[in-house]
Parts: C-alpha cells; structure tokens; sequence
C-alpha cells in the first residue's frame, strides 16, 4: 500500500468518525450493526471527501 492509500485511509477515518459522532448528518443509524445503506453511504461520502482534499492540497503544493 503506498504512501497516498494510507493517508486517504487515515482522513477517511477521521471524516467517517466525526460524521457518525454527528446525529444531525443522518436520522438514525440502522439496527444491523453499521452495515446499513445510511452508513456505507457515508463511509463513500468520506472516502471521496478524503480525496478531494488531498488533490487539493497536492494541486496547491504544485
């Protein structure tokens, strides 16, 4: 796994983990253990997010 992978990882993580902290991002988390349609919508929402900002920051480095 290179370097990008982990830290796209790291930051997806720490999205994924604040927007399920916050209630007001979703109605109700599903009974079957975060395997629901809400949560892996927002496991993608913070892999895409995470690398949004990395190419943003790379774009802004270069």
């Amino acid at each position: 796994m290179d370097a990008k992978t982990t830290e796209i990882k790291q930051i997806a993580t720490q999205l994924l983990a604040g927007m399920l902290a916050n209630p007001h991002i979703y109605a109700q988390v599903s009974e079957d253990l975060a395997q629901g349609v809400q949560e892996q919508d927002l496991i993608v929402l913070a892999i895409e997010m995470a690398q949004r900002l990395i190419d943003k920051v790379e774009k802004r480095d270069t």
